[in-house]
């Protein structure tokens, strides 16, 4: 039993160390990278970010409903298809779609 606790133990301090150890590395190389990008332009040094319009509530409202409207439309053409595909299936046909719809034999 004193085992499997120093495995466990062992594995989260080597996760914790780890962990730190890549965060340390990481932020490293990625100033690294930064300094040499901002040397090769030069026009980054002083650069301002660019402000993004940003779509107003109501407009993303519009896309959100648009978007649902054509997916709704998607998913009932493919219900359709399959509702077309089964219909026939084992000879029988249904003559409604609502629930308890009699099925009647087709004749081949």
């Amino acid at each position: 039993m004193s085992q499997q606790d120093n495995f466990s133990g062992g594995f989260v301090l080597g996760a914790i160390v780890g962990g730190i150890m890549g965060g340390i590395i990481g932020s490293v190389v990625t100033s690294q990278r930064l300094a040499e990008e901002v040397e090769e332009k030069p026009e980054l040094q002083n650069a301002k970010p660019k402000k993004r319009m940003r779509p107003s509530a109501e407009q993303n409202i519009e896309l959100a409903r648009r978007s649902l409207e054509d997916k709704i439309a998607q998913l009932n053409d493919a219900i359709d298809d399959v509702r077309q595909q089964l219909g026939n299936v084992n000879g029988r046909a249904v003559e409604n779609d609502l629930p308890g719809a009699r099925e009647t034999m087709r004749e081949e």
